[in-house]
């Protein structure tokens, strides 16, 4: 008989804690919460604390707002973590799935109803990029941002590995499997971690084997990603990789990157300060000269090294990462 594991995703901030030293004195408080589009489509997203939320995260292509998790025990403010469209448990982008101004239609939605007057955007990966289309479409949402390991400047070749990854097989026979292959592609990841994040990231099929929550390249227009949620609607565009710094395309699949040049006259156009946070093990997708011409286009830009971190900072990293925002932002 196929074992059957129960998934509770407010179970697990103990163990986050534990992992990284973090102080723990009971389960905190976080709800989840879906904003209307207005198109027959939601975006969900996790909030945390019962005050006006200070931060508002968003996560890389293929992950979901439990990323954040550890992050957010951290730094112990009222924060937004969204669930990108097609992610996690948001409905799918009206849009190509790595197109930042699309996605950045719908997340403006969200800031707007749930976090009007924080103080800062956080993106990692796709969502730092799609911070940057958010600043463009409404800047008044953006007072500061932070990207997480990604600029304008990533390529086919800079996210190669990741695709190879994102874009491997749709279902695993069983978790055992999906756990193997995520610990491969992720060296630098505590195994306990990776179980945590598979679980916020997977369902477990019927017939006992498991399936990402994210939508790929090959979900046609209007899909579920997962067999028995309701499939999205007005998904005029669903044909581009799951990811846009992880993206490499595929068959039938829209070259990516051509949408994210643009972006770097949006960081010019941006005037609040901008950190970039980089990782520095190969993982990273962010070179020398991407952080050379962030340097050199954004108006009051930071750059921050971890020396510790790859691509997933978030993951890597958690603590430190939490301590460059609140340094920042001046929490």
């Amino acid at each position: 008989m196929t074992e059957r594991i129960e998934y509770d995703e407010f179970s697990y901030f103990q163990d986050n804690a534990s992992e990284y030293g973090i102080p723990y004195d009971g389960p905190p408080v976080v709800r989840r919460r879906g904003v209307d589009l207005g198109d027959g489509r939601s975006l969900s997203a996790l909030v945390w604390g019962d005050e006006p939320p200070r931060l508002v995260f968003l996560h890389g292509g293929a992950q979901n707002a439990h990323t954040w998790d550890t992050v957010a025990l951290a730094l112990g403010v009222p924060m937004v973590a969204i669930d990108l469209p097609g992610h996690g448990h948001s409905d799918g982008p009206a849009h190509a799935a790595t197109d930042p101004m699309g996605l950045a239609a719908d997340v403006v939605i969200a800031i707007r109803e749930l976090a009007p007057d924080a103080d800062a955007v956080v993106g990692m990966s796709l969502g730092g990029l799609t911070t940057i289309a958010v600043s463009h479409l409404a800047p008044e949402l953006v007072r500061s941002m932070v990207l997480v390991d990604v600029t304008p400047g990533v390529n086919r070749e800079k996210g190669k590995a990741i695709a190879a990854f994102v874009n491997g097989p749709k279902t695993f026979p069983s978790f055992e499997e999906l756990l193997a292959r995520t610990i491969e592609h992720n060296p630098t990841r505590t195994e306990s971690s990776l179980r945590r994040g598979i679980l916020h990231n997977a369902v477990q099929l019927d017939d006992g084997s498991w399936m990402w929550r994210y939508r790929r390249f090959d979900d046609g227009p209007g899909s579920s990603p997962v067999p028995g949620e309701p499939a999205t609607t007005d998904a005029s565009e669903a044909t581009g990789t799951t990811d846009t710094s992880e993206a490499a395309g595929g068959p039938g699949a829209q070259e990516p990157f051509e949408r994210f040049g643009p972006l770097w006259d949006a960081l010019a156009a941006f005037d609040g300060p901008s950190l970039l946070v980089r990782g520095m093990r190969p993982q990273s997708v962010v070179a020398d000269e991407d952080e050379d011409r962030f340097l050199e286009l954004a108006a009051d830009p930071t750059v921050a090294r971890i020396d510790e971190a790859g691509h997933s900072v978030q993951g890597d990293t958690p603590v430190e990462l939490a301590e460059l925002i609140r340094e920042f932002v001046g929490l």
